[in-house]
């Protein structure tokens, strides 16, 4: 059974959530509460360094939470993205909405 697990740390200036594993229908529930709840009020880092496979319905959450913080003056980062999340990205069509970054100082917030 696929599985996702997520590690949320506060920092000064965002919140970086840690996900690791697989992003998908059966899994996006509570990361999807959990960035919706965080992109009200702050910025948010989400590393993705150990995601293993990134559905639509995980694309889909993080659009919506992307256009969510457009709206309330937050930014959302994608932090190093894997491979499997870089393909998955690319093939929407939507690469230009997604802020990917390798590196914590190419974050402007």
């Amino acid at each position: 059974m696929d599985q996702l697990k997520v590690t949320e740390t506060k920092q000064d200036k965002y919140t970086l959530l840690e996900i690791e594993g697989s992003l998908n229908s059966y899994t996006y529930s509570d990361f999807q509460n959990k960035l919706y709840e965080l992109i009200e009020k702050t910025n948010v880092l989400v590393e993705m360094n150990r995601v293993t496979n990134l559905s639509s319905a995980g694309l889909g959450v993080l659009m919506s939470a992307i256009e969510t913080g457009e709206e309330k003056g937050k930014k959302l980062y994608i932090f190093q993205p894997s491979d499997v999340v870089k393909l998955a990205i690319e093939s929407t069509g939507f690469s230009d909405h997604f802020m990917l970054i390798d590196n914590l100082s190419e974050a402007v917030w």
